[in-house]
């Protein structure tokens, strides 16, 4: 999509929201893109919607920005000049910076999603992606706010470690795909909290997900045969009509 549609869009939206009444209260947003009139079109948008916006055309200097002033989200684009999004992100997490960080890229595939997730990201947005999409992330960002994520999730003997991306029961290592890895952490984050199916997809897959909801069971079930059956446990739950959960 094209800057002017980006504007386009923005405009468009800015006028219906000041109709109803909804711009929103200042939120600061820093939009980390090298191609410059595509930032300038993203950050005109955001600012007509209400938002407080920030720009750095590279890495060092959205590392240096993420570090230095107080944001409610990051727009992060993976292929930078000077340090690529997957190192700035990962090293703000490493300094316990905790700002929510929606990635921005061109390139497209699971892996590439995946490892957006593992350097700590928390969502992910290919491009070309329309405005209102972006926005949509973005909220959700935002509600969802930063999350201090602790070095290791403990569900009783179950341990998740999201730094280095590892998982075992007592001694034992259990390895997980990236996607059973990312689900399995959604859920343990907050034990015993069941979590819808949509709330997982969100988490997972993304909120443009186009695939069938019964995904979440199909992985519940890859979780169950890896972290529960082998040891004669029954940590990843079904709540009947609610969702899931992890119980110690």
């Amino acid at each position: 999509m094209s800057p002017l549609r980006y504007a386009e869009d923005a405009l468009r939206l800015s006028a219906s929201s000041q109709v109803n009444g909804a711009i929103l209260t200042t939120m600061r947003v820093l939009v980390v893109e090298d191609e410059v009139d595509l930032a300038t079109a993203v950050a005109h948008g955001l600012i007509a919607e209400g938002y407080d916006v920030e720009v750095a055309h590279d890495g060092e200097e959205g590392l240096w920005r993420a570090r230095e002033g107080q944001f409610d989200a990051i727009m992060l684009d993976i292929l930078l000049p000077g340090m690529n999004g997957y190192r700035v992100c990962r090293t703000l997490r490493d300094e316990d910076v905790w700002t929510p960080v929606l990635m921005l890229t061109a390139k497209d595939g699971e892996y590439d999603e995946a490892e957006g997730l593992d350097t700590g990201a928390d969502d992910y947005l290919t491009k070309p992606f329309s405005f209102v999409v972006l926005l949509a992330r973005l909220r959700a960002l935002i509600r969802r706010g930063a999350v201090v994520r602790p070095p290791v999730l403990v569900v009783g003997d179950l341990e998740v470690d999201p730094s280095s991306r590892e998982c075992r029961r007592g001694s034992t290592d259990i390895h997980l795909t990236p996607r059973e890895f990312v689900l399995l952490e959604a859920l343990a984050t907050q034990p015993g909290r069941v979590f819808t199916k949509q709330e997982l997809i969100d988490r997972v897959w993304g909120l443009e997900f186009p695939g069938n909801a019964n995904i979440v069971e199909v992985y519940i079930g890859y979780l169950r045969k890896k972290v529960d059956r082998p040891f004669g446990t029954d940590t990843v739950q079904t709540v009947r009509g609610v969702g899931y959960r992890v119980v110690a």
